[in-house]
């Protein structure tokens, strides 16, 4: 069972959150990115198609974060490149840098364009907002990501900060990117929980500097760097961010539960 957590939220000033697989959900992705992920099996003259791709892709996305998660920094994009490059070589491709750029350029574009809220996100941030909490999204990505898609999805007018790593200078889980977007709201870590849905870069990474966290779990939306040999805990897990008024809002005994 999971523990009851009495007064968890007592003295929360803020809430931040991740933005993919947080606000939006991964389970989108697949299904976004799949006209891409055709359009680049063509390009390659790859016979099967998306046969051929999808799994290499999401191998060489898995195997390039592993290999990214313990720097301190390092921008998106070049994330992504290199993903391109390590799937490129699993084809038995060769290295192609108009290819990669290309595949960078459509993926960012069909993100930013076509990705769309969990159904509960605006009225919980409304919710949020109404009870007097600032909320910022602290998220991994490159200002030409983040910029684009806050705008689209219609999620500035509910935020105070919106905080990209190449901003901070600094990519979850590190800490200096939870320290650079404390700063901007002028809160202790002890003030603010941290809503995400991976528990390397979210959970382990809030609760590292002190901060409260929340894990946002759903079928078949499991963060790719998350597996069962990880075990940083989050104190409390939801299913759906409308969960979350009442669990912040909670003051003293009752505090919501859950099994685990």
């Amino acid at each position: 069972m999971r523990a009851r957590f009495p007064g968890l939220m007592n003295g929360i000033r803020a809430v931040f959150f991740d933005l993919g697989g947080t606000l939006f959900s991964n389970v989108q992705i697949p299904i976004v990115c799949m006209p891409v992920l055709a359009e680049a099996a063509s390009r390659l003259g790859l016979e099967r198609g998306l046969a051929d791709i999808g799994h290499a892709f999401v191998e060489a996305t898995r195997e390039t974060n592993a290999n990214y998660v313990n720097r301190p920094f390092y921008l998106h994009r070049d994330l992504f490149l290199d993903t391109t490059r390590r799937l490129l070589a699993s084809l038995g491709r060769e290295e192609c840098e108009e290819f990669s750029q290309w595949f960078y350029r459509a993926q960012r574009a069909v993100m930013i364009r076509q990705m769309v809220l969990r159904d509960d996100c605006l009225e919980t941030l409304e919710v949020l907002r109404s009870r007097g909490l600032g909320l910022s999204i602290v998220s991994n990505i490159d200002d030409d990501y983040l910029e684009p898609m806050t705008r689209n999805l219609g999620l500035r007018s509910y935020f105070d900060h919106w905080i990209s790593s190449e901003a901070a200078g600094s990519c979850k889980p590190d800490p200096g990117i939870f320290h650079f977007a404390l700063q901007k709201v002028g809160c202790g870590p002890e003030e603010v929980i941290f809503v995400g849905d991976s528990r390397v870069h979210d959970i382990q990474g809030a609760r590292a500097v002190g901060m409260r966290s929340v894990l946002i779990t759903e079928e078949g939306g499991v963060s790719h760097l998350d597996d069962e040999h990880f075990l940083a805990q989050p104190d409390h897990v939801i299913d759906a961010l409308c969960e979350l008024p009442e669990l912040v809002g909670v003051q003293g005994e009752g505090s919501g539960t859950r099994e685990e």
